[in-house]
Order: structure tokens, then C-alpha cells, then sequence
């Protein structure tokens, strides 16, 4: 029979083997990892691992380089990402979140955590071209994290953006990219229908050759 102090022991290395199991999908996931683009489960998953608390719908666009979403409940008060969430996002490796056209309330600015920092600012789906820049500027620089644009469910406007960009950066057709907004919308309603909204969004978009990118860096950041 184990003795009283032995069968403790057993139990606490048993316990500390179960929590690195419990944590380990957490530590696992790296989002500044440009090792080959994401495949379409992880792009339309509803579910994938959150770089931050209260996120809802997270998912790669461009590895390493650009991520979606939005909140759990979406976000009525249009107040944007709290404090905390900033700083999670900026342990987790980004180096700059958008709100994209819904930031009514939102105090946009810099948020440093350790050695990083996060710069977080609003963003328009109906004038993409400063976000494409910041995309490009990172694509660029790997040393800088990706960039995290989110709307208030995380369907339709950073749909929008991410759409352009896979156009701008992976060679995408204008049709390819709005099929995989319209997979990637959950279903959600559109106002004045959902082909409609998607092509008035597009009407302000123009590819800009001065952001083109090489053949290898589409091969490390662009969907399989």
C-alpha cells in the first residue's frame, strides 16, 4: 500500500501534467507565424483559438500578416476593444487592431505591453487604402506583428476588408474574393441584400500596383 506522502506526490504530478495539457492549446497557438497560408476550415471556422478575451469569430486572413473578427454579443455600445483586450492582443504579438466603420465611442491609441506596443484606429471599408498600406508596411517588415481588423460581429465589414486584401496581396479575382465574404458571413442579413452590399463596397476599391508583393511572400502569408 502507497504511503500517505507518496500518494500525494502522485497526485500533484498527475494534476500538474493536467494542467499543461489544459493550457497547452493556448501556448500552441502563434499569430505572427508566416509559415504557409491558411487553409479554408480555418478561414470560415467559427471557432478558432482568440488572440484576446470577449472575441468572437477570429479567423487568419493572411498568416502572420492580417486576422479578422468581432465580439461575443457584438458591440452595441460601439465602444471598441477594452483595455485589456488591447494589451492581450499586443502579448499575443499584433502590432495594430482597426475598427472597421463602427467606432462611434471608441478612444483609439497605443497600448505597450513588455517590449511591444499596439496601435489601435478606426478604418472604413469604404476607403481601404490606409489599411492596405498598414498591411503592406507589415507584410514588409516581419519583425512587426499582424494587424487584427474587427467590426462589431466580425461578418460584415472586416469581411470587407479582408475580401480586398486577398485581392491586393494574393492575386485573388474580384468574384473569388466576394464568395469567400459571402461563405465567411454566417448567414447574417444584409440591408438592401447581401450581393448588393458587397458590390457597393468594391466600388471603392481599386488595386494599387505600388503595394504588389513577391512571389514568396505569398507563399509564406496567402490561403493554401
Amino acid at each position: 500500500m502507497i504511503g500517505n506522502g507518496l500518494a500525494g506526490m502522485i497526485r500533484s504530478v498527475f494534476l500538474g501534467l493536467g494542467l499543461l495539457v489544459i493550457a497547452a492549446p493556448a501556448m500552441a497557438t502563434d499569430f505572427t507565424a508566416r509559415s504557409g497560408g491558411p487553409g479554408k476550415e480555418q478561414m470560415l471556422a467559427r471557432s478558432n483559438a482568440v488572440p484576446a478575451d470577449g472575441l468572437a469569430f477570429v479567423r487568419p486572413v493572411l498568416s502572420g500578416v492580417l486576422y479578422r473578427g468581432g465580439f461575443k454579443g457584438g458591440d452595441k455600445a460601439r465602444t471598441g476593444l477594452s483595455s485589456s483586450q488591447r494589451k492581450q492582443l499586443c502579448e499575443s504579438g499584433f502590432s495594430s487592431a482597426r475598427y472597421i466603420d463602427f467606432g462611434k465611442h471608441t478612444k483609439y491609441g497605443e497600448t505597450s505591453c513588455g517590449s511591444g506596443r499596439l496601435t489601435y484606429a478606426a478604418g472604413k471599408s469604404t476607403r481601404p487604402d490606409d489599411v492596405m498600406a498598414e498591411i503592406y508596411n507589415v507584410i514588409k517588415n516581419p519583425s512587426q506583428g499582424p494587424v487584427y481588423v474587427h467590426c462589431m460581429w466580425g461578418v460584415h465589414s472586416s469581411g470587407a476588408i479582408s475580401a480586398m486584401a486577398l485581392v491586393q496581396f494574393c492575386g485573388w479575382s474580384e468574384e473569388r474574393a466576394k464568395k469567400y465574404w459571402n461563405d465567411a458571413r454566417n448567414g447574417a442579413g444584409c440591408s438592401d441584400g447581401c450581393d448588393a452590399w458587397i458590390d457597393h463596397h468594391f466600388e471603392h476599391f481599386k488595386l494599387n500596383p505600388s503595394l504588389k508583393i513577391s512571389a514568396a511572400e505569398q507563399a509564406a502569408i496567402c490561403p493554401k
